[in-house]
């Protein structure tokens, strides 16, 4: 029973007060000893439930196709945590830390390989936190010059007041390839001649207003700086911002605006070429009722050479909370710069020296996204697409060591679908497919881009100790050519994989990854024949 502390001396009280009037005035009676017994109540509270646990790992090769966008879709993360049970502040407090925060992984496998994976988290305060992030794997085939590594760090932090979210990053990467696509019985290439490294040092920023209920002004500002360089006399520096405004009128009407500008300096073989823009999209958005919303924005850009693009975002879109459920069709067009960072992060076996052009795409959609329940979630989306200077690859038909970058006129219709379904912290599993069909182009064919990609992941938790994973790609519809000249399609590729990791001791887990179990020798970049069936395994402690 819960008794409270102010009824108990109340009780006390009175009782005290009546026994003293049944005295007679200056008796000298001593009162009795007597106990107050104060009973405290307590509220159950819950505990702060910790932090997922993590567990990196080397994903598999990331060989989709460009999305070609300036802005970037909104993300669903699944993850899963272990919920402490309510507790009594009476039992005691509970001294468990929460999960270890840092952790350095090791490996090791066939190829070569040598794998490195640590991270800190714990650098954090009621209004801050800071992570920073370590990585490297090198591997090395058994062709000669198939070999890669992979260097990067990468640190972030967070600044948290009654203003808004102040985040910030600074990072670095050290990529070394070797182009090594060559007919080897024809080529006897050194090191110095084949061996390619880029090397990026990226700042970036952004705000996220914290507006109270009164405000009707909302902003989101980024900026972005990075210094890109490589061999063969090549670099390439660049700044961006992005600010998007929006001003609520009233509960059905905003103003809104997107302003946006970037500038690169590209040097290579004693040239400096410029490529910049600067975007404004003014706008309004409307909320019809509960379930009916729009908006629609004009953007004009100033590009490079002079260049002036129309850039609308259009879009209606139908809601339904109660079921998760959306409904949208809209036209959108936006602008790339294809800087030489983009270009070789695509793909790292192009020339140095490239005609620098930008890319404007225009696409007309349909597109759905909901859920089921409470573990199933879903999307598709079927668009028609209209390409201004796509940017495409073009192997060198000489010795197939290198790509040019050839620019064409695109039309293409495509549907895209994922799916995902995530059981707490049991298993998930996901997939998700999309699908081109170009009908029109400048060129004969639209070189080295997959018609077809689809992938597919699964995790689950054995037991308490023992995690599983599983991958598979499978990627068809590329076209290249021979050293004829002829057209030709590259095998359609297949990759599947499966990892394990078992936790010997709280802070001590053994893992194992197995890549291309299939040991398939397909090709992504006509030449370039993909490693191997690949296992390395190691330790990963955490602290």
């Amino acid at each position: 029973m819960r008794v409270r502390p102010f009824i108990i001396l109340a009780s006390a009280f009175s009782g005290f007060q009546a026994h003293a009037q049944r005295l007679a005035p200056g008796s000298d009676t001593v009162l009795k000893g007597s106990t107050i017994e104060v009973i405290q109540s307590y509220k159950p509270r819950v505990k702060q439930s910790p932090k997922p646990d993590w567990k990196p790992q080397l994903p598999p090769m990331d060989t989709t196709r460009p999305s070609f966008k300036t802005d970037v879709p909104q993300q669903t993360l699944f993850y899963s945590y272990y919920s402490p049970p309510l507790r009594p502040l009476a039992l005691g407090k509970n001294l468990n830390e929460l999960p270890y925060q840092n952790y350095v992984t090791t490996g090791g496998g066939n190829l070569s390989t040598i794998y490195l994976d640590a991270g800190i988290g714990s650098i954090k305060k009621e209004n801050y936190e800071t992570g920073i992030h370590l990585h490297h794997i090198s591997q090395k085939g058994n062709i000669v010059h198939q070999q890669s590594s992979l260097s990067g760090v990468e640190a972030a932090g967070s600044l948290h007041n009654e203003k808004g979210d102040f985040n910030a990053s600074l990072s670095g990467s050290h990529n070394r390839y070797y182009q090594y696509g060559y007919d080897h019985v024809l080529h006897n290439y050194g090191d110095e001649t084949v061996a390619q490294a880029y090397t990026a040092v990226r700042l970036e920023g952004d705000m996220i207003n914290r507006k109270d209920t009164s405000s009707r002004l909302d902003y989101q500002p980024s900026i972005k700086a990075t210094y890109y360089g490589a061999r063969f006399n090549s670099s390439e520096i660049s700044a961006s911002f992005y600010a998007p405004v929006v001003y609520k009128l009233n509960k059905s009407l905003d103003l809104r605006a997107n302003v946006a500008g970037a500038i690169a300096s590209y040097n290579t073989a004693g040239a400096t070429i410029a490529n910049n823009y600067v975007l404004a999209a003014p706008g309004v958005g409307m909320q019809f009722n509960e379930y009916y919303s729009a908006h629609a924005l004009a953007g004009f850009a100033y590009g490079k050479g002079g260049s002036t693009y129309f850039l609308p975002d259009a879009e209606v879109a139908f809601t339904m909370r109660d079921y998760l459920f959306r409904l949208s069709i809209g036209y959108k067009a936006d602008l790339r710069q294809n800087t030489y960072e983009q270009m070789t992060m695509e793909n790292p076996f192009m020339v140095s020296s490239y005609r620098v052009v930008q890319t404007k795409r225009d696409e007309i959609f349909a597109a759905v996204q909901g859920s089921l329940g409470n573990h199933f979630s879903y999307s598709a989306r079927g668009s028609w697409w209209n390409f201004f200077d796509l940017p495409t690859f073009l192997n060198d038909t000489g010795d197939n060591r290198t790509f040019y970058a050839l620019y064409q006129n695109v039309k293409a219709v495509s549907a895209q679908a994922s799916a995902r379904y995530q059981d707490a912290n049991k298993w998930s599993a996901g997939l998700t497919a999309e699908w081109y069909y170009f009908y029109s182009s400048t060129d004969t064919k639209v070189w080295h881009t997959p018609s077809v990609n689809i992938k597919g992941d699964f995790q689950m938790a054995v037991t308490r100790k023992l995690d599983v994973s599983f991958y598979g790609i499978m990627m068809g519809g590329i076209k290249a050519r021979d050293i004829a000249g002829n057209t030709i399609d590259l095998k359609t590729i297949a990759d599947m994989g499966v990892g394990a990791e078992y936790k010997l001791i709280p802070r001590l887990s053994a893992f194992v990854q197995f890549n291309n179990i299939l040991n398939s020798k397909y090709q992504r970049w006509m030449g370039y024949q993909v490693y191997g069936f690949n296992v390395y395994g190691g330790l990963r402690l955490k602290f």
